[in-house]
């Protein structure tokens, strides 16, 4: 029971990350000149790739809120996604790329945020599957 409430929580939480970060990713996409220049130095693939995933967000929070089976999945692939970006970023830093400190804090908290979400949601299918299999 308790894991169904944080989970429906952090689906709430999910969407709107997405919402806020579909918003700050357009902006910082396709605003106008001041609002880009206000950015300092953006790592393309991460502002993309992050842009993209506020969508998959909203998706996988009102996935998770309906309850769909799929969910966790999705949750997993966030996780996993994230990660790997995160990674990608860190060898941009280590070969000399040019960045913003606050890059590392974003992608750690939303690699941190991901993780969470998969493993709430995937204990919670486990739960169901286990229970729905007694008779």
């Amino acid at each position: 029971m308790m894991s169904e409430r944080k989970l429906k929580w952090l689906a709430i939480a999910a969407i709107v990350f997405g919402v806020l970060t579909v918003f700050s990713g357009g902006r910082a996409l396709f605003g106008d000149a001041e609002a880009r220049a206000g950015l300092g130095n953006v790592v393309p693939f991460v502002l993309w790739f992050n842009f993209t995933a506020g969508f998959v967000y909203v998706l996988a929070g009102v996935a998770l809120l309906q309850s769909r089976p799929w969910a966790a999945k999705l949750a997993i692939f966030l996780a996993v996604a994230t990660v790997l970006v995160f990674l990608a970023f860190a060898a941009h830093i280590l070969t000399g790329g040019a960045f913003e400190a606050r890059t590392v804090g974003a992608m750690s908290i939303r690699s941190l945020f991901w993780i969470v979400v998969a493993l709430v949601a995937s204990r919670a299918v486990r739960r169901t599957v286990a229970g729905s299999s007694q008779p």
